[in-house]
């Protein structure tokens, strides 16, 4: 049984260069390889929703341009409604200068362009789009405005919210009250509450009314944290060459399983099978795997 998201967020162009390294401060380096693949947090997570079974929505904005036509057309194949994905005669469509080192770590610089145009307007026009889901997804690329109008608007709905709060900064305890799963990186999970250390970040994110703290560590797994609990699920083990969009794919995989009904703990196992066979191939909507895929990567991999 397929569940219904809805992804309020970002829709980038990815301009990527390969390079056996990251260059210093005031640095010039020679790069390799130069590709374009669709990107942006929200897309991709919504991409990843979509391959592995989802109904999915999205609710966003792109500029006038050859690259927000290509994002479009892209997230169409993969069955996405871009109904409410709307064209903004101001800004380009937003893009992601990445660099991608021997090791598959990266670097990126994201100009917003037309994703931080995306209006509370434009999400109350598209309010009966939360009548009709099951899960909302969102993240930061996008004006707080928006975002908050979003969760709102879930909230009132009755849906499960999940928040990957990045790029990260601090928010406050009425939104994050409201957030069913807060999925941040170990690095975006102190920047969220401003804390200096992981155990101080963690509390004070409960003592905020988060209900549930899913923390991605790329190699060494995920850590999910209740109020009452607390659970390591191993990573896959797989050789990384490009980790762009890695999260985005445990976060896409973790919602279209929890909208399908998955436990907690099952759907965050789906969403590691997802971000390992990712994190295999270069690019990130293009890394992004399919239901049989991930199906069978998790029963060949079963303890």
């Amino acid at each position: 049984m397929s569940g219904k998201v809805l992804v309020v967020g970002s829709l980038n162009m990815d301009l990527v260069v390969k390079t056996a390294r990251h260059p210093k401060i005031g640095e010039t380096i020679l790069g390799g390889r130069f590709a374009t693949f669709p990107g942006g947090k929200g897309a991709n997570q919504a991409v990843a929703a979509a391959r592995l079974g989802a109904t999915v929505k999205m609710i966003g904005r792109v500029g006038k341009d050859a690259f927000g036509d290509e994002l479009l057309n892209n997230a169409k194949k993969d069955g996405i409604d871009t109904s409410q994905v709307k064209f903004d005669d101001q800004e380009a469509t937003g893009i992601a200068l990445i660099t991608v080192d021997e090791e598959g770590r990266n670097t990126i610089v994201v100009a917003s362009g037309a994703n931080f145009g995306l209006t509370s307007q434009d999400v109350h026009e598209a309010s009966d789009s939360f009548n009709a889901a099951d899960v909302l997804v969102t993240q930061l690329e996008n004006p707080m405005e928006s975002i908050e109008a979003s969760i709102n608007l879930a909230a009132k709905n009755g849906m499960r919210v999940v928040l990957n709060p990045a790029p990260a900064q601090q928010l406050d305890g009425n939104l994050l009250s409201k957030i069913d799963f807060l999925i941040p990186n170990e690095h975006e999970v102190l920047q969220v509450v401003g804390a200096t250390d992981l155990e101080s970040a963690i509390d004070q994110l409960f003592e905020l009314g988060v209900k549930n703290l899913i923390i991605t560590m790329g190699e060494k797994g995920v850590m999910a944290i209740t109020s009452t609990n607390r659970l390591h699920v191993p990573a896959y083990h797989v050789k990384a060459i490009d980790t762009v969009a890695a999260g985005d794919a445990f976060v896409g995989a973790f919602s279209a399983g929890l909208a399908e009904g998955m436990s907690t703990e099952t759907a965050i196992r789906f969403g590691n099978a997802a971000a390992a066979i990712s994190v295999t191939r270069p690019g990130a909507q293009p890394s992004l795997p399919t239901r049989r895929e991930v199906d069978l990567f998790i029963a060949k991999n079963q303890n």
